[in-house]
């Protein structure tokens, strides 16, 4: 791209580097040997068939040790880098498959990378195999009922008592808690410190009598989020992770953990959600309908703009930035976008759409699965998942109110002020 007739010729370069290309040849012959030749993604699958495949496939991943892949050798990882863990998600996405089970996304991506950075020696040696063979397996206890988006005003907290923390208090949204046996919980332990200090990360024995989980249904009609109450749960004295009074800085370094990932990988997904909804347009014979065809390529015009959000927040990541702005802007791009797609795949259904038929969606957040058929129940579902993506990760008014503030200069909103 020329900036100017004085200035020099500027270009951006979106190529990896040869040693992470010979890395992607590597996983593309893994897949290629493991696939059948005639996959079309899980998303094809019926329900039953899919979890079947998503476990054996797990045990396969974690074989090759692709599930820890930047994870240091001395606990079962393969020491390769940031951008390779990127090359493999992005190949992944590509061929349709999963990185691991759902809960996954909290064990392995979130809590192992977390062990690794903040852990004791003990923590890691302990729990770091059992993420990777599975037999522990995790949830997030973040959010509270008045502590969603300010996480910093939560209330749980944990007291100590000889060589145990006693907690009392209460999670919500807390995604697979129902299927865990663990979770990582911020709960104040220094009642008189601000609102950032004195709350520590602490690791919580799900199966106790003090611990109750409490499923609740979505409107899409599936079970994934929880509430989880804790009424006097113990948890031993050595499980907090990194420090005591420091779990604020713990948290915020967990949540960076996904973006390089997500952001090469959410626009394949969404790329490949813009081509089956082309096919839906096809099937219900409304491709050329000029109103549908000018929508059709606002959603292919908003991906292309995310995919080059991607790059530059992976650029980012990969140079060990901390998390900014932009990460606002995508999320908030992404989760609006969401809901403007699936309000059109309604329209082109019609009454059709009102009367779900098929398989629903695989998951539970963002997108169906990639090969997934063009049914009533899918689209309809991921139409109502997609409101829940302006809420979860940060509401769009949270993540307005930090465009605000940090790209705009604008005053912060008093504490307190109704809105």
């Amino acid at each position: 791209m020329r900036t100017g007739p004085d200035e020099e010729s500027t270009q951006v370069d979106i190529s990896y580097p040869p040693e992470t290309e010979a890395f992607r040849t590597e996983v593309r012959a893994f897949l290629a040997e493991t696939l059948p030749p005639d996959w079309k993604g899980i998303g094809a699958l019926d329900e039953e068939p899919a979890w079947a495949f998503a476990r054996a496939w797990r045990r396969l991943l974690a074989e090759r040790r692709y599930l820890s892949l930047t994870w240091p050798e001395e606990y079962g990882g393969r020491g390769l880098t940031k951008l390779h863990q990127v090359v493999l998600m992005e190949e992944l996405a590509l061929a349709g498959v999963p990185f691991g089970l759902p809960q996954d996304t909290f064990g392995v991506k979130m809590l192992a990378n977390t062990l690794l950075r903040w852990g004791t020696d003990e923590q890691k040696a302990h729990f770091l195999p059992r993420i990777l063979s599975g037999e522990d397996t995790w949830c997030q206890g973040y959010s509270e009922p008045d502590a969603g988006s300010d996480l910093a005003s939560l209330r749980t907290r944990a007291v100590r008592d000889g060589e145990e923390w006693v907690i009392d208090g209460q999670k919500v949204w807390t995604s697979g808690a129902h299927h865990c046996d663990w979770i990582f919980v911020l709960a104040r332990t220094n009642p008189d410190a601000s609102r950032h200090r004195g709350i520590s990360f602490l690791l919580v024995p799900l199966d106790q009598p003090g611990v109750e989980v409490r499923p609740f249904r979505m409107m899409s009609g599936q079970l994934h989020f929880n509430e989880v109450f804790f009424n006097g749960a113990r948890t031993r004295a050595d499980l907090v992770v990194g420090g005591v009074d420091n779990g604020w800085t713990v948290a915020q370094s967990l949540l960076g953990v996904e973006r390089g990932e997500e952001a090469a990988t959410n626009p394949i997904l969404f790329k490949a959600e813009v081509e089956r909804l082309v096919e839906l347009a096809r099937l219900y014979g409304k491709d050329q309908d000029p109103v549908i065809r000018q929508r059709i390529a606002w959603c292919w015009s908003k991906v292309e703009i995310m995919r080059y959000l991607g790059y530059r927040i992976l650029t980012g990541w990969l140079k060990g930035a901390e998390p900014g702005p932009e990460s606002s802007i995508a999320k908030l791009y992404w989760s609006e976008y969401h809901t403007k797609i699936t309000d059109l795949a309604m329209d082109i259904m019609g009454l059709h759409g009102q009367v779900p038929v098929g398989r629903p969606p695989l998951r539970t957040y963002r997108t169906d699965d990639p090969g997934a058929a063009n049914s009533s129940a899918s689209w309809s579902a991921t139409y109502l998942i997609a409101r829940s993506g302006t809420i979860y990760a940060g509401t769009s008014q949270v993540q307005r109110n930090i465009l605000a503030e940090k790209v705009l200069g604008l005053p912060r909103e008093p504490r307190g002020a109704a809105g």
